[in-house]
């Protein structure tokens, strides 16, 4: 089933370790939906590890990758924020934020040492959260006689729409997901499957997220 491609990013909140020269490094990975949502994030971790060296944040967002952004939290210029910035948007990643805690173990890195362990770091905790492709799709969510059930299957299984979920009460609640451009063509399926008789209690614009391989 073709679902619009919109862009690529993270499946999920992941963090890694990584220890270099006594000196510790964290980072923390997430998928944010806008640059309002990263920033919170940052001040999150922040707030959380405010007893850390240093809480090097980076984040892209924006379906074309048009934000962007970075600091290096009291690091020397360049060796952190921009290097973790430049790691994300060689991935072609985007709604992704990083921020890499470091407690310093006292002895001085380098500055290339230092754009080293938080590219390394970042990178352990991206590839921690998994990659996805971010595609459009529309939730239509029905509720069916039980006698339709199975009819609903075999024509999901034809390639015409995925059945997300199933409720089972007095009737059949059925979570449909297809191409958003598709939506209007699987209503009219449904609607002859059933007779007419089948409920649409909700119709929504979705972002699906399928796992890279």
């Amino acid at each position: 089933m073709a679902y619009m491609y919109l862009y690529k990013s993270i499946l999920e909140y992941a963090e890694a370790e990584y220890v270099i020269e006594r000196s510790r490094f964290i980072a923390h990975a997430s998928p944010a939906g806008s640059p309002e949502e990263a920033r919170l994030f940052v001040s999150q971790i922040k707030e959380k590890y405010k007893d850390a060296t240093h809480n090097v944040p980076a984040f892209v967002c924006g379906a074309g990758m048009e934000h962007q952004w970075a600091s290096d939290d009291g690091e020397p210029a360049g060796t952190s924020g921009m290097p973790v910035l430049r790691l994300i948007s060689s991935r072609e990643l985007t709604n992704v934020v990083v921020v890499v805690t470091r407690y310093f173990g006292g002895i001085k890195l380098g500055t290339g040492g230092l754009a080293r362990a938080y590219t390394h770091a970042a990178g352990l905790a991206l590839d921690a959260a998994g990659t996805c492709e971010v595609r459009d799709s529309a939730i239509l969510e029905y509720s069916l006689d039980y006698t339709y059930l199975s009819k609903l299957r075999n024509l999901s299984a034809e390639g015409g729409f995925d059945i997300a979920d199933i409720t089972y009460t007095d009737v059949v609640s059925a979570l449909i997901k297809c191409p958003s451009e598709e939506g209007d063509r699987v209503k009219s399926l449904i609607a002859d499957l059933t007779g007419g008789r089948a409920v649409l209690k909700d119709e929504r614009a979705d972002l699906a997220k399928y796992p890279c391989i």
